[in-house]
């Protein structure tokens, strides 16, 4: 089972055509999508930092956290809407983009460490709050959160490029299984 019929639909609403076509609304949510990203990674970086014990030493981690977490779930809330956004109106080369692909996996994976590190490591806070050597599973955490982030924004940048689109024929079969292409038969073989 693919998504590729419904995104090819959602690809044709008038909505989707629209944004991706305004003149305007397209540059204004991608550069939305920039900012918040960078509001977000910048200070989600300076937490890291703080976690590693490499700035900020002085201050309690919970402190580092109760300021700039409100500011970090701003600049994440307004980048996964514009995300979306920017999904919406390119659906089916979004879809089948290695880039966006390999940046999903990544976010997953960072979301899943911000939850493990919640839920877990930072509830014992309060032992370790004021201490310049944060305990392993927080650098860890830390350093989990530094590159996935780092790979995110990388991997979201190169989805502007056109390498490895699937209407560039012909093409590696990894690179058209990994991007879910859809490649008919050449003339004259038998299926």
């Amino acid at each position: 089972m693919t998504l590729l019929p419904l995104l090819e639909w959602l690809a044709s609403t008038r909505w989707s055509i629209d944004l991706h076509e305004s003149l305007f609304m397209y540059p204004l949510v991608e550069s939305s999508h920039v900012l918040s990203l960078t509001l977000f990674v910048g200070l989600t970086t300076m937490m890291d930092l703080r976690l590693l014990g490499l700035t900020l030493r002085h201050v309690p981690v919970s402190q580092v956290t109760a300021r700039l977490l409100p500011w970090i779930r701003v600049g994440f809330g307004v980048m996964a809407f514009t995300g979306v956004l920017l999904f919406y109106a390119i659906p089916v080369r979004n879809y089948q983009n290695i880039f966006f692909r390999v940046k999903m996996v990544l976010l997953v994976l960072a979301l899943i460490n911000v939850w493990y590190f919640h839920t877990r490591t930072e509830r014992t806070v309060d032992a370790w709050d004021l201490a310049a050597r944060t305990p392993k599973a927080a650098r860890v955490a830390a350093i989990a959160s530094l590159v996935l982030w780092a790979g995110i924004v990388v991997s979201g940048r190169m989805i502007a490029y056109n390498w490895f689109d699937c209407d560039i024929q012909p093409q590696p079969a990894l690179i058209n299984w990994a991007a879910g292409c859809v490649v008919p038969p050449a003339a004259g073989s038998t299926p």
